[in-house]
């Protein structure tokens, strides 16, 4: 038979095990332990290793002082059109007092969800479908604000609020997406209008530039033609002024006389009447005058020769101002090539001036440029 100090002993020791067990309470970090002492609240015990009273004192609630997120499932909102929307909201909340956060609120959790959801309707019921998709930011600070305002007596701070999705009904979003795309078929159509008509307008000033450009290049081509005309006729004047010039000293030098005059009228009738062309042949009244001429001066020649000519017959042959036949000869060169630069100005013009009315723009007068 058991021996019963024995069994008393037993009994003493494991009570006190267990009464030391109960009396032992360790808290993790970022915990924060609630002690109720006979079903009252009698403390907070911080994170660590502590002693309570066994069999009197117990940690009834446990509370997590860190930051925690919890999503809401979707919820079924009307709008102010009365268009049914599912809104899916994530509310982050931090414990800032645990006492009241265990003994103020029974959920917490589930208040905080009812509460959500009551102020979503109340927020979306004021609010159209478009206001409601374009005003998330909105939505999420009034129904913080609400949220901090009602849970701060239960001890519990509201950080954050968010939409993660608001979906319309399905004939609406249906909708949505053909005015969507619509819109952006429409902005296509825009943009291509808009480059076919910027393309035209460059084409036509590029036209037009093209057009002025080709009509002062004409100008000036025809500018420079007529003053190499004009160049080239005054040096040929000149030319042919200092050849008659240089012939003229020569007959002179040489003092010829009517009869060799005469004979070299007479070496260019053969000349004059060489060619197919030439069927019928008219002999020049001047003719009969040069051959008296040079019967005369043969006659002469030859009674000078035998002593029965008189010198004072032979007279001197008229003098021809030369010098100026070349000047007026020269003028009329220089009053011709004047009129074809004018004459090529004015062509200019007229080509500038139609090519600007081609184009659309006002014509462009452009003076006789110096010579």
């Amino acid at each position: 038979m058991p021996d019963p100090f024995l069994i008393l002993v037993i009994l003493i020791a494991v009570v006190a095990v267990v009464a030391l067990g109960l009396s032992v309470r360790v808290v993790q970090q970022m915990q924060v332990g609630i002690v109720q002492r006979l079903g009252k609240f009698n403390r907070t015990i911080e994170p660590g290793l502590h002693l309570i009273t066994p069999f009197i004192d117990r940690v009834r609630y446990t509370m997590d002082m860190r930051e925690a997120v919890v999503p809401f499932p979707p919820q079924g909102v009307i709008t102010e059109d009365n268009l049914m929307v599912g809104i899916d909201s994530v509310v982050y909340y931090q414990i800032v007092d645990p006492v009241r956060a265990a003994y103020e609120a029974q959920n917490y959790i589930q208040a905080i969800e009812q509460l959500t959801m009551t102020t979503l309707r109340n927020i979306i019921g004021g609010m159209d479908l478009e206001q409601t998709l374009t005003s998330r930011e909105e939505i999420n600070q009034k129904l913080r604000a609400v949220l901090d305002e009602a849970t701060g007596k239960w001890g519990i701070k509201v950080n954050r609020v968010e939409l993660r999705s608001i979906e319309p009904p399905a004939t609406i979003r249906d909708a949505m997406e053909k005015g969507a795309r619509a819109e952006r078929e429409k902005r296509a159509q825009i943009l291509l209008a808009e480059g076919q008509r910027q393309s035209q307008i460059l084409s036509a000033s590029g036209d037009r530039e093209s057009s002025i450009l080709r009509a002062q290049g004409e100008r000036e081509s025809a500018v420079l033609r007529a003053q190499a005309d004009r160049q080239a006729s005054m040096l040929r004047a000149e030319g042919e002024a200092q050849a008659i010039t240089t012939v003229f000293h020569a007959i002179h030098a040489a003092e010829p006389d009517q009869g060799l005059l005469a004979y070299q009228y007479l070496q260019m009738l053969p000349k004059l009447a060489s060619g197919d062309a030439n069927k019928v042949w008219i002999i020049p009244s001047e003719l009969n005058d040069a051959l008296k001429g040079l019967g005369g001066n043969l006659g002469d020649a030859v009674r000078s020769f035998t002593g029965g000519v008189d010198p004072s017959r032979f007279e001197a042959p008229e003098k021809i101002d030369v010098f100026a036949e070349i000047a007026q000869a020269k003028r009329a060169e220089e009053a011709q090539s004047q009129a074809s630069v004018q004459q090529a100005i004015a062509e200019a013009a007229r080509l500038e001036k139609a090519a600007a009315a081609a184009a659309g723009a006002p014509a462009v007068t452009a003076g006789p440029e110096p010579v």
